[in-house]
């Protein structure tokens, strides 16, 4: 029998282009408290974290209770906006590869992900992702990136071992998950941190495409 592969994939800046809905939703956040929302690259610079470290970070004046306001306005704005927005933008060839390794059994598919569960839910739904993922560990059950309990709670639902695993992100708070549960992180260059960002966090590879990334997974599972 072929060995188990846990492939586990970041979802905004890795699978899916989600920065428009993701800076209009903080805009509305911070409007709730009367703010002005930071700059567009200094928001898309916190995906990937938890959405509440995320706001502490971009507003650290801001108290606890704000902060609480501010993440349940983005989380009401991000879902208004899915209701009216073109379904989910993939990267290109992402979606192709994510159904080509479905086609092998013994490619475990999960999700790692900042979103909430409520976030995840409406993109699986709207984008046709249903039973696409074994394991499926969003914002609401663990700390934030890069504590490693989400890819811990992958390997034990999927019944493999770190050095079966390969974590898939665009960020350096992914590439620092990977390392903290022990298992192989590559990096994708088209998301929300810059490359040398991610080589430095400690990604075994930076790819280009999502044929490269195809590749990279079965070197890093030894396929």
């Amino acid at each position: 029998m072929s060995q188990l592969r846990c492939i586990i994939f970041d979802v905004d800046g890795t699978l899916i282009d989600s920065q428009n809905e993701i800076v209009a939703a903080m805009t509305a956040g911070f409007a709730a408290t009367g703010r002005t929302a930071p700059p567009r690259a200094q928001v898309l610079s916190i995906v990937g974290l938890s959405l509440e470290v995320g706001i502490a970070r971009l507003c650290p004046e801001a108290d606890a209770g704000e902060v609480a306001t501010m993440t349940a306005a983005y989380k009401d704005s991000f879902v208004e906006i899915r209701k009216t927005s073109p379904a989910a933008i993939f990267y290109p060839g992402m979606r192709e590869l994510l159904d080509e390794l479905a086609q092998t059994p013994e490619n475990l598919l999960c999700v790692a992900t900042g979103k909430s569960r409520r976030g995840l839910d409406a993109l699986v739904k709207s984008s046709g992702l249903e039973g696409m993922f074994i394991s499926e560990q969003v914002s609401d059950h663990h700390p934030s990136k890069p504590h490693p309990s989400m890819l811990e709670a992958a390997l034990r639902e999927t019944g493999c071992e770190a050095h079966q695993a390969v974590m898939i992100g665009d960020t350096s708070y992914d590439m620092d998950m990977a390392r903290n549960a022990g298992i192989t992180g590559i990096g994708v260059s088209w998301g929300y941190h810059a490359p040398a960002a991610l080589a430095e966090a400690g990604a075994a590879e930076v790819v280009q495409d999502a044929a490269a990334l195809g590749r990279a997974i079965f070197r890093a599972t030894g396929g």
